[in-house]
């Protein structure tokens, strides 16, 4: 289950929500609608059959599946599955003391409710197995609910052996949508997919009720390879005499064996391994990233050996989910950060590296990495500099470094890069060098850099400062996500990223890059390219998505259609109204799959927005907050519909009830500073901009804006207090530096302008605005 800080329901699930609909990519080769329809044609064909029919012609297969991961996802909650310790112990956490206890053999835990009632549950099924278990809870509606208290799995020797609180430093009350009786924690919505084979959610939107089924409860054999019917068939003619081209692909629904013979050589003066025969296909990361990935399910008939574009929404390197030069933030599951590596882009895919049945790589150590990189190359301490011994030898320690979820739960980042500790303190960014030496600055792990690489490695260009720019809409990151979006050479979750970033960069240039990347072969970018557009003009909108609405990728097609949702119908033209209309209802139906969450209602009253519908609007935003009323997004959003409606005085009350369940919350604060700004209010706006910029001091954007109310207060002293405070935890940011700058130089303190203002221009040299202000400073 994922963990969401209270302090990211703006950030992380306000956002993650919205991205479902216009920040998410795809991934696929632009493949004919006719293959789409005859993978479909086979998965209808084959019936599930279960595992042990799998057992008699691949036992070696099946013996290593045994205890996998995988094989022990999830199971009903008896004896030999249940780890923790039942044995009537108690477990105490912010003051909320559980029991754990057993009562006619069935496991029961005694614990917080829903409204805050102590009150006994019977645990009904176990989930996961390493480094943590969690317990299911069924609740009415066949719903179930993740308890937040996990046994950790792990020996004593390390810390395990012990109940602990997912919400280790954070106490999370009933109300607080983080709490494990709320959606956030719902296993039907969040969990389900990956943990169990063809699974089917089935939520009924008209009962408020779930009918989840599943063939098998964990992740078994066919919730990779497909329904297994018509390969048993095909087993028992050819056994029977049949010829074996009685049904194509040995009646598989889809074939991830390799077919190519390729292997991975090493060419006479190279160190590092190509692939023989280069990749034709993208089959197993498409089906691995079913579950290893930040997505959410467009359609519940998943169909095997298609594109996840077909069937999931996945993320692009997202603010909140990714650092800005791509590490992982959130939790993410592998995917996005894989596809931004030079081994994806190699050829590299899941299975050349992990065992696929158990799910262990094949080798530990460095070993693993020696099959591609040559050892008399990467393992001497000319390359690494570090004792041979020791940690700071190992290849993913340097290069996946850990990021810990769950309290004990460390997973590598599968981007696979070089370490930048030189980017560190203006990206804001993780370094491997500093996580394993904490004690140590950043300048102190680049100058060792500096010296074992040279300067050339710290020279090179990173598309992180491109993102990051690009997030903080700094003039000069245009430039740079332009080439990177154009560039066929990157890999295609750099690109997708880099254009969806280019929509704070609306002009002549990127309306020219535009034109191309919807044509682009992968669908990634085409996709991307529609979250872009939908803030151009209409004409725009309408020339480069209509004929995206017969694209051949389904993903791409449903974006098209919602964002011609901005468009006047009258600027349609009349031969697509009939396919937009068709396109509308599959986007419709694609968002009905979870209306069992508010996101679902946020997102249709975004689109009845588009379309000028603001009673439809309205509606769905409330059902949003009834659904889940510790849910950010739909306070904001129903306030500015409140706005554009001329009215205000329901906006402001609307958001003063989200402050009454989250008077902390930043981005409430601040939307009603804002809105408070709007009615001539100053004095009542000053109080909640400060109060978002005291919640948040993170995000510098709130003290920015909060100093900058204060100067027009006539309080400059104050604003540059509260600038000064910010400009050390962000001392790049530039609204930041050019404020202490002005804001000094009109209150006679030169000097100090002055030290801002070469900071500025250090910092920016490219911008003429810096330097005209700096030059005025130093004469």
């Amino acid at each position: 289950m994922k963990k969401v800080k209270i302090s990211h329901l703006v950030g992380g699930v306000f956002i993650l929500f919205i991205s479902l609909v216009f920040f998410l990519n795809c991934m696929r080769s632009n493949e004919t609608g006719n293959d789409v329809n005859q993978v479909l044609s086979k998965e209808l064909r084959a019936e599930y059959i279960g595992r042990e029919s799998c057992k008699e012609c691949h036992k070696k297969q099946y013996d290593l599946f045994q205890g996998s991961d995988h094989d022990q996802a999830m199971d009903t909650a008896i004896a030999e599955t249940v780890l923790g310790d039942f044995s009537d112990v108690t477990y105490t956490h912010f003051g909320v003391t559980s029991r754990f206890y057993t009562e006619n053999g069935k496991y029961m835990v005694y614990t917080e409710g829903p409204d805050g009632e102590m009150l006994d549950y019977q645990v009904s099924y176990v989930f996961g197995v390493r480094p943590l278990q969690q317990y299911l809870i069924a609740f009415p509606g066949g719903r179930y609910q993740c308890l937040p208290i996990c046994w950790d799995t792990r020996p004593a020797g390390v810390g395990g052996q012990r109940w602990y609180h997912i919400h280790q430093d954070e106490h999370i009350p009933p109300d607080d949508i983080l709490h494990w009786t709320h959606v956030t924690q719902n296993w039907n919505y969040m969990c389900a997919e990956c943990h169990s084979t063809n699974l089917r959610k089935n939520y009924s939107y008209s009962e408020k009720a779930y009918h989840t089924t599943w063939n098998e409860i964990d992740v078994s054999c066919e919730a990779c390879h497909g329904p297994g019917s018509e390969h048993i068939d095909w087993a028992e003619k050819v056994e029977a005499g049949s010829s074996p081209d009685i049904y194509p692909d040995m009646g598989l629904v889809v074939r991830l064996k390799d077919t190519d013979n390729a292997t991975w050589i090493f060419d006479p003066d190279s160190v590092t391994a190509r692939r023989s025969v280069p990749r034709q296909s993208d089959e197993l990361v498409q089906m691995c990233s079913r579950c290893h990935s930040r997505r959410a399910v467009a359609t519940e008939d998943y169909y095997h050996g298609g594109s996840l574009l077909e069937t999931h929404w996945p993320s692009l390197l997202d603010e909140n989910l990714y650092f800005p030069d791509g590490q992982i933030e959130d939790e993410v599951y592998v995917y996005a950060s894989f596809l931004q590596s030079k081994m994806y882009k190699a050829g590299v895919v899941c299975k050349d590296c992990h065992e696929p049945h158990s799910g262990k790589i094949y080798v530990d150590g460095n070993a693993l990495c020696y099959r591609c990189h040559m050892a008399s190359e990467y393992g001497p301490r000319k390359h690494h500099f570090h004792d041979p011994a020791k940690e700071g030898a190992s290849c993913v320690e340097c290069h996946m470094h850990e990021r810990t979820y769950m309290v004990v739960d460390p997973r590598r980042d599968h981007s696979i890069r070089i370490p930048r500790p030189d980017l560190s303190d203006k990206l804001g960014t993780p370094n491997a060098c500093n996580q394993c030496h904490p004690e140590k600055s950043t300048q102190w792990a680049t100058d060792y850099l500096r010296q074992w690489y040279g300067q050339d490695l710290l020279d090179q260009f990173h598309y992180g400062e491109a993102f990051w720019a690009g997030r903080q809409r700094y003039p000069e990151a245009q430039e740079d996500l332009l080439r990177l979006a154009g560039d066929k050479e990157q890999p295609p979750m750099i690109r997708a990223t880099a254009i969806s970033l280019l929509v704070g960069y609306p002009d002549a240039s990127t309306t020219e890059l535009l034109k191309q990347t919807i044509e682009d072969p992968d669908p990634l970018i085409r996709y991307a390219t529609l979250t872009v557009i939908e803030f151009a003009e209409p004409e725009f909108i309408r020339d480069l998505a209509v004929p995206r609405l017969k694209d051949s990728v389904k993903l791409v097609r449903l974006m098209a259609a919602n964002t011609l949702t901005t468009v006047p119908r009258n600027m349609i033209p009349e031969t697509s109204i009939p396919q937009l209309n068709t396109t509308l209802e599959e986007y419709n139906a694609s968002l009905m799959i979870n209306a069992d969450h508010p996101s679902t209602h946020l997102n249709f009253g975004n689109l009845y927005l588009n379309t000028g519908d603001y009673e439809k609007a309205e509606a769905s935003y409330k059902e949003a907050l009834e659904i889940e009323p510790g849910l950010v997004g739909p306070y904001i959003n129903l306030a500015d519909l409140y706005r554009r409606m001329d009215r205000d005085e329901e906006g402001a009350l609307i958001l003063q009830s989200g402050l009454d369940k989250y008077p902390e919350l930043a981005a409430l604060n601040y939307s009603l500073g804002l809105l408070k700004v709007r009615q001539g209010k100053h004095e009542e706006a000053m109080v909640y901009l400060e109060k978002a910029a005291k919640s948040d001091p993170n995000d510098a954007h709130y003290s920015y804006v909060y100093a900058i109310g204060l100067n027009s207060q006539q309080e400059p002293q104050e604003a540059l207090k509260v600038l000064k405070a910010a400009v050390i935890l962000h001392p790049y940011d530039r609204n930041i530096l050019y404020s202490l700058c002005t804001i000094s130089m009109e209150n006679g303190m030169p000097a100090e302008a002055l030290q801002y203002a070469e900071k500025l221009v250090k910092n920016y040299p490219d911008d003429p605005n810096y330097q005209q202000i700096h030059g005025i400073l130093s004469n």
